[in-house]
């Protein structure tokens, strides 16, 4: 996976970058980032990348020129390294469709740079999006004070889909919204946490009744906490059944499809 974070603040990116599972999959070679400075690509001695909104009003916004030139510059290079080489432009913004699984997937598996253009302040200068067409993408229904963090949790959630990354490939495929459900819980040693004990099946050695626990823990988790995850999905035989146990052990009555 290959990506490039835009930014005015590249402190805010690159110590996270360097740490942990993120570290390690860059040293591996499965995960290449590069920080680019934006006030790299202004024009005048004080490195200005923002000015005052046309038509008043409070803020300022960022320029249009320095964002362009930076997207030029990065075609440029990754055109000399790697010929044919195009580029996915996306800008975190809370106006753009919302952050899933899915997508993840999609960023983890593109053979496209993907250049994250990280907005400040008011935002960007409109002709940033009518010259380069960037995808928009929210991670919530919520303004944070610019797209770094976005730009981050992006990353970092598609570059551990990344076959090698994880040490183990099961961790990603059973994780929560893999495959629409969430999580089933997980224990480890010691087998007892004051007085809060490991639940015996996990213990048994009983494989299938291992698995089972687990998908039904998994349907429990997602039927109390996010409901309307099941809301359209079609069940299995056995994926009902548990469901069934699981509403009646809740004391509530729901029809199952």
């Amino acid at each position: 996976m290959r990506c490039a974070v835009v930014t005015l603040f590249p402190d805010m990116v690159a110590p996270v970058l360097g740490q942990s599972i993120l570290k390690r999959a860059q040293e591996k070679g499965l995960l290449e980032v590069g920080v680019e400075n934006l006030r790299d690509y202004t024009f005048d001695r004080h490195k200005t990348a923002d000015d005052v909104p046309y038509g008043g009003g409070a803020g300022m916004v960022m320029k249009a020129e320095p964002v362009l030139r930076a997207i030029d510059a990065l075609r440029g290079r990754y055109q000399t390294s790697h010929p044919g080489t195009t580029l996915r432009v996306i800008v975190p913004s809370p106006q753009g469709r919302p952050f899933t699984q899915e997508l993840a997937h999609s960023l983890a598996q593109d053979e496209r740079v993907v250049v994250f253009v990280c907005g400040h302040y008011e935002g960007m200068d409109e002709r940033v999006r009518l010259a380069l067409h960037p995808e928009e993408i929210s991670v919530g229904d919520y303004v944070l004070t610019g797209g770094e963090l976005p730009a981050l949790v992006m990353i970092d959630a598609a570059a551990r889909l990344v076959p090698g990354v994880l040490g183990d490939a099961a961790s990603a495929a059973e994780e929560s919204f893999t495959e629409g459900l969430l999580e089933y819980p997980h224990y480890t040693r010691p087998a007892d946490v004051r007085g809060m004990a490991v639940p015996e099946v996990l213990v048994s050695g009983h494989h299938e009744a291992i698995r089972v626990w687990r998908r039904k823990e998994a349907l429990r988790n997602t039927y109390l906490k996010r409901p309307d995850l099941l809301r359209d999905r079609e069940l299995g035989v056995e994926d009902r059944r548990l469901l069934n146990e699981v509403m009646q052990e809740s004391l509530v009555q729901v029809p199952v499809r």
